[in-house]
Formats: structure tokens, C-alpha cells, sequence
């Protein structure tokens, strides 16, 4: 191994940069050039109404509750803990307000009425995963914990936010009872145009002593759900991103498609999974809605039960009850 490279629990830091232990994902401009010149416009709407939730339901003891908010925006309810993972309030997934993927429709719980969050996790530091303006609202209000990748920690106290933990993949902190685990996946980070992977990406694990969730990211299809599956399965809930999927030649080594996602649910020994990461922000090249219903397809394509894969609306949640001893 040369002398400047370093194994990061699984991700090789080299050169001041990490880089996945499955070969690389970079794309060059010509690559990004040829997909922005070859696209064709998918037809996405400017907006969607949806009937936001301002009163969730109540959660037992026993129960582990999920809310989709929107995107990769989902709040967990657990053991009195709340968890918010990758927050996203603003209008565009962008460096600036005026230009940039602009969400077709408003987060399913709106700010005011999230409950006081006692968590935020963020898997990486893209735009439609970080949104500083959401995390310093969150700070100001609640002053939750954050966690986040190696790197991410001087992007957020830069912001004023202190309550910052950064994490290697494989590591873990408890939280009240919860315990939380950095873990990998396949993708990359970057917030402008010198900072390429210089910040680990990753994914969650969330466990109490009774239930087990685990928190994709953004992630192509990799070894790694496998791997997790075995270390930390089953879980009782998977959340796996699946859209933005779309040309595969361009979006594959970062983004699985609802195929690979359903694929990811059985890797990862998970009971349930619900999709995310679709029909928010125009992102990529498949149609408006066409996420959902290919991933719910799934369930009769790799023969699982009808209450394996699921699809949230925004707002809508969804609970788990552990079974009585």
C-alpha cells in the first residue's frame, strides 16, 4: 500500500480524497456534457399539490414510526427519540436560490409542525441531501445532535452549528438508548468544483434494542448491502432511495433504480422498505411518477409480500409494532 494511502474502515482515503473500495464512479465533463446534450425533457410538472400533514399520529412504546417528508427527508420516531435524516426545506436543491432543481411540490409536514427533533443524520453533502438553511433552522430551534460524515463537521460549524459529530464508516454512538452506525455506500460527495470526495459519504444504521432501521443515502448498487445485511440485519424497515436513476450509463455506479432497490431490501435481510429519493427534485431523466409504481412492481417480480416494499405519500406515515414475547 503506498505510503499517502490510507483504508478508512473500508473506504481508501489517498491524496487528501476517499475513494469507494468498488472502483471508481467519477464521470468527466465530457461524460456530463454528452448526457446534458443526448437528454430529453422528461416531462416533469412545475408542481404537484399535495395536502400537508400538520398532526401526526401518536406513538407507543412499542411502536417505531416512519414519516415521508420529502426526497430523502424522513422523520423517525423511536424509543422517545426523533430522528430527522437528510433535512431538506428549500425551494431548489442548489448553491443558489435562483437556479437549480426546483421541488415540485412542498414537504409533506411543513417546518412549524415537525416535533422538536432530537437528531438530524446526513449522508452526504450534496445540495439535495445538505441543506445548510434547513439545518440552521433546525439548530436555532431544537439545537439537535448532527451527525455526519468525516469532513462534513466544518461545512456545519462554519454555519454556527456546534452539536456536531463526525463519523467514519463503521462507527457508533448512542443516543438515548439508540444506537447509530456510520455505514458505507456507494457514491461520492462534492459541493462545488475543488472538492470532490474530499467528505466521506455513507449510510445509517438505527437500532434500539427492538427494532433495526437502516437509512440509504444516495447509493448505486454495491457489495455493501450485503455486507450491512449480514452485520446488522434484519432489519425491520429499509430506506432506499429510488429515483433519479435515469440514463444508466450516466447514473448507475451512484443511483440503483427501483430494481436494484428492491435487490437491496433482500441483500439487506429487511422485513419492509420504503422508497425515498423520487418525485421531489428533477434530478434525472426518468418521468415524473414513474418510481413508485416500478418499485411496488418489484414485489411481484422477485416474488415478495405485498407489504415488503412500500411507497409513502409526503405526510403520510407508516408504524411498526413489535410483536409481544
Amino acid at each position: 500500500m503506498p505510503i499517502n494511502q490510507e483504508v478508512k474502515r473500508g473506504v481508501i482515503y489517498e491524496d487528501g480524497r476517499f475513494h469507494s473500495p468498488w472502483g471508481t464512479i467519477d464521470k468527466s465533463l465530457t461524460d456530463v456534457l454528452s448526457w446534458r446534450w443526448q437528454r430529453e425533457d422528461p416531462g416533469w410538472p412545475q408542481s404537484v399539490a399535495i395536502e400537508q400533514t400538520a398532526q401526526l399520529p401518536a406513538v407507543s412504546d412499542s411502536e417505531l414510526s416512519i414519516t415521508y417528508i420529502n426526497h430523502a427527508t424522513l422523520l423517525i420516531r423511536l424509543n422517545g427519540v426523533t430522528i430527522l435524516t437528510d433535512p431538506i426545506y428549500a425551494e431548489r436543491a442548489s448553491f443558489v436560490s435562483f437556479w437549480g432543481p426546483k421541488r415540485v411540490h412542498p414537504p409533506g409536514i411543513a417546518f412549524d409542525d415537525l416535533p422538536p427533533i432530537d437528531v438530524v443524520v446526513i449522508s452526504h453533502n450534496h445540495y439535495d441531501h445538505l441543506d445548510l438553511e434547513t439545518l440552521e433552522k433546525l439548530q436555532q430551534r431544537d439545537q439537535p445532535q448532527f451527525f455526519v460524515g468525516l469532513g462534513n463537521e466544518v461545512l456545519l460549524k462554519d454555519a454556527g452549528i456546534e452539536r456536531v459529530r463526525p463519523m467514519d464508516w463503521g462507527e457508533s454512538v448512542f443516543v438515548r438508548g439508540v444506537k447509530i452506525i456510520f455505514a458505507p455506500a456507494q457514491h461520492w460527495s462534492a459541493r462545488g468544483l475543488f472538492d470532490r470526495n474530499k467528505t466521506l459519504w455513507g449510510s445509517f444504521v438505527i437500532m434500539d434494542k427492538t427494532h433495526r432501521i437502516y437509512f440509504g443515502g444516495d447509493s448505486g448498487y454495491a457489495p455493501h448491502f450485503q455486507h450491512i445485511g449480514e452485520s446488522y440485519g434484519p432489519f425491520d424497515v429499509a430506506l432506499l432511495p429510488i429515483g433519479a436513476y435515469e440514463p444508466r450509463w450516466f447514473m448507475k455506479h451512484q443511483h440503483i433504480n427501483p430494481e436494484e432497490a428492491a435487490q437491496a431490501h433482500i441483500d439487506l435481510r429487511a422485513k419492509h422498505s420504503i422508497g425515498m429519493h423520487f418525485d421531489t427534485f428533477p434530478l434525472a431523466d426518468e418521468p415524473f411518477g414513474a418510481a413508485g409504481p416500478a418499485f411496488l412492481q418489484q414485489r411481484q417480480e422477485k416474488q415478495l409480500s405485498n407489504d415488503s416494499l412500500l411507497v409513502l405519500k409526503p405526510g403520510e406515515s407508516w408504524s411498526f409494532s413489535t410483536p409481544a414475547i
